[in-house]
């Protein structure tokens, strides 16, 4: 069941792994419930001026220089660029200078902290000229521009916390306006700190109302102990609002201190990728490690996971080890270590107290057969210093899951598999050294092998929050399903198409009915296959639109530092259509619990829509006319089951605030907008606990605190063992039943 294409170099094929999932560390990421991180955030919103770039460790970021390695990257990146891309954009003055407006942009996105003279004179100096300086490797525009960032980050800070040392009227009758992405740039310093002045009142009041709130909180949990379900839910800080900001702009200031160069390098090619697409990214070797453990499930480091210290942020904690992994076999490292100091083999330790657990991860994660040493200590014990070797650590548990759920109908018990795929992974290093791999569709034939077993009556193909991963695995898999016939077409810069066909004799390992499953964070390769199923109709899409992420990266691993994604070539359904910019429309749509944001029809300079002709192909089965009928029924069930109507409630209250621009600077005003905000959510979650016979809260402080609990139990777990949400559940529970109205109705006629 191998789909042959037309021969291609031996640089993998990147269709997923969009900027969103690389650049982050957040994982699978099915459901992200938006009351309080959509609706409330608005409203009790305290915005800091953050430099992302701020890692790892420097003392001096104003010393800062490029070494000779990352000059040569950045001349490989030029050429790349100029020379590679799929648009066939030349690095001219044109592009040149959207690329120093996109540097500016991500380093000082609010237009807050840099002055307009700052921009004149950096646009007068660079505009013209920084994609040649970039050819020739030369760094110093970033390096000059980040220097002064960095002087005006400073003094916010040191504004801030000198205001800090004054009473603050939290009572006023002005607003501030916290979309300033549009907005020009401040002329004067005087204007400035009028606005550094609102930002500090607004945070103020932030602070004051959620420490009124986690003190309410707090007395919920001494009322009534059995909510923290044995959890310590001790309170995040004992600090008043005033200290607790001037402890964290304190951390702030360090954070700038620790700037490395690496994130300036990161800085410039990204933006100057950013000007061609989303999608082509760069990675300084830290940030390409997190890279290769997304899309092979495998990364170099000593097997833990750590989290800031519920009521201490001044520590981070060991959370969970990895069985087999280098922390777990020594013995010498426990869940619940505080992790106090971290150094490299024969450099001295690092106190690591008050760091960013990012920053911790950074120093901790190394190459295999390296050396990392430890500084532990458990509550109130005596620090004690472990030293262990790095080692490859496999993620067992991030890869594909299957499972079979049991559905009642007119009076027979049906088995409905359901295919769980986190992404389209595949260890191509290894596959490329002609060692053992891990990939996706080796992993999904043992799955199917598994569930043909069972005698499933249908299968669910999970794809929600799949970024994707290779072309290869994803065309693999369509064999699985799909009799024979073209898959996906890719077309490159030149207007070039390549076919990837099944050209297997007909070979389905699974024949039965089946669904797939999408939401608004399935993309690219998973935008691949959900399209494949429904052009052919295989099977029913069912779900929310998907990112629309048309593109497909060449991942670069052979330069001279670090690795970058390049977007070289776009695929297109088999009907032609492009799934760029307007993804896969499912068959039967579901509530949509994203922001719109996530998609590519919001990102910045994504690649346009387009369409090229059909491949011939012939379709599997006539699904389209029940459609109609199968979407009545599935809006019938959704609009009387518990989780649909609690997820469609949120959604409302999510988008009642989402377009706030401007907050009260009066703290009554913010407190009677988040009171509002609590009272829909309170009272759409115990709707949802009555209709399915729970206890309904009593009130807003124990729904906190009960969440507070759950949260804390799930988190010791691996990702892969934690038990899916009643409302993540649903999708697949109202999946399952339209497969059996399929079934149904396919009988019948």
């Amino acid at each position: 069941m191998k789909p042959t294409k037309t021969p291609q170099n031996d640089r993998i094929e990147q269709v997923g792994t969009g900027q969103a999932s690389l650049k982050s560390s957040q994982g699978r990421f099915k459901i992200k419930m938006q009351s309080l991180a959509g609706a409330i955030a608005f409203v009790s919103m305290s915005v800091f001026f953050t430099q992302t770039y701020a890692e790892v460790a420097t003392k001096d970021a104003t010393a800062l220089q490029p070494t000779r390695e990352q000059s040569i990257v950045t001349r490989q990146m030029a050429m790349l660029m100029d020379t590679q891309h799929y648009l066939n954009m030349p690095l001219d003055a044109k592009t040149s200078r959207r690329i120093l407006e996109m540097y500016f942009d991500n380093l000082d996105s609010d237009h807050a902290i840099f002055l307009a003279s700052d921009i004149d004179e950096f646009r007068q100096k660079y505009a013209d000229n920084l994609g040649v300086m970039m050819k020739k490797g030369d760094l110093s525009p970033a390096f000059e521009i980040q220097q002064r960032f960095t002087k005006r980050l400073k003094d916010y800070y040191a504004y801030s916390l000198t205001q800090l040392n004054q009473p603050q009227n939290l009572k006023r009758s002005d607003s501030i306006d916290i979309d300033r992405e549009k907005a020009p740039y401040f002329n004067s310093a005087k204007e400035q700190k009028n606005y550094w002045q609102q930002q500090l009142v607004s945070a103020l009041i932030s602070l004051t109302v959620a420490k009124e709130e986690e003190d309410a909180k707090q007395a919920a949990l001494k009322a009534n102990p059995k909510l923290a379900d044995g959890q310590d839910l001790s309170p995040p800080s004992e600090l008043n609002p005033v200290d607790t900001l001037k402890k964290r702009f304190k951390r702030k200031l360090e954070q700038v201190d620790r700037l490395k160069s690496d994130r300036i390098l990161e800085g410039l090619l990204n933006a100057a990728l950013a000007t061609y697409d989303p999608h082509s990214l760069y990675f300084a070797p830290v940030e390409a490690m997190e890279m290769n453990r997304q899309t092979t499930l495998q990364l170099e480091g000593i097997g833990v996971s750590i989290r800031p210290e519920r009521g201490n942020d001044d520590f981070t904690r060991v959370e969970t080890l990895v069985d087999g992994g280098p922390a777990s076999k020594s013995g010498l490292v426990k869940s619940g270590d505080r992790i106090v100091g971290v150094g490299q083999d024969s450099q001295p330790m690092v106190d690591v107290v008050g760091w960013p657990a990012g920053e911790i991860v950074g120093l901790i994660r190394g190459k295999r057969g390296t050396k990392v040493i430890l500084k532990l200590q458990a509550k109130d014990a005596t620090a004690r210093v472990v030293t262990l070797t790095r080692d490859v650590i496999q993620q067992e548990d991030s890869g594909v899951q299957d499972r079979v759920i049991n559905l009642q109908r007119d009076g027979k018990t049906y088995k409905v598999g359901v295919l769980d795929i986190p992404s389209f992974y595949l260890n191509y290093k290894a596959r490329r050294d002609g060692r053992n791999y891990r990939s996706v569709s080796e992993d999904t034939q043992k799955a199917l092998v598994d569930l043909n077993a069972k005698k499933v009556d249908g299968l669910v193909v999970d794809l929600r929050g799949d970024p994707g991963g290779s072309l290869d695995e994803v065309a693999k898999m369509l064999a699985f399903f799909i009799k024979k016939g073209p898959l996906v077409q890719i077309r490159d810069g030149n207007g070039a198409i390549n076919v990837f066909n099944d050209n297997d004799g007909g070979a389905e390992l699974y024949k039965g009915p089946m669904i797939v499953l999408v939401n608004l964070a399935s993309a690219s390769a998973s935008e691949i296959f959900s399209a494949a199923i429904q052009d052919y109709e295989r099977g029913l899409v069912v779900g929310s639109t998907t990112t629309g992420k048309g593109t497909a990266q060449i991942q670069l691993d052979n330069l001279a530092y670090g690795q970058a994604t390049l977007t070289q070539r776009k695929f297109y359904r088999v009907t032609g259509g492009s799934t760029q910019n307007k993804g896969v429309v499912p068959d039967i749509p579901f509530v949509g619990i994203y922001d719109e944001d996530l998609g590519e029809r919001k990102a910045k300079n994504p690649l346009v829509w387009d369409t090229i002709a059909t491949a011939p192909y012939t379709r599997e089965d006539r699904l389209k006319p029940l459609v109609p009928q199968l979407t009545l029924n599935s809006k019938v069930r959704q609009e009387t089951d518990p989780q649909y109507i609690y997820l469609s409630k949120i959604k409302a209250i999510t988008n009642e605030n989402k377009d706030r621009k401007i907050l009260s600077l009066d703290i009554d005003v913010r407190r009677q907008q988040v009171d509002a905000i609590e009272e829909k959510t309170l009272a759409a979650e115990n709707e949802r606990r009555l209709a399915t016979g729970l206890t309904p809260y009593p009130n807003w402080q124990s729904y906190q605190a009960a969440l507070d609990a759950q949260s804390e139990v799930r988190a010791k777990l691996p990702e892969g063992k934690r038990p899916p949400l009643p409302e993540e559940e649903a999708f697949i529970t109202e999946s399952a039943n339209i497969l059996l109205d399929q079934i149904k109705a396919k009988s019948a006629s």
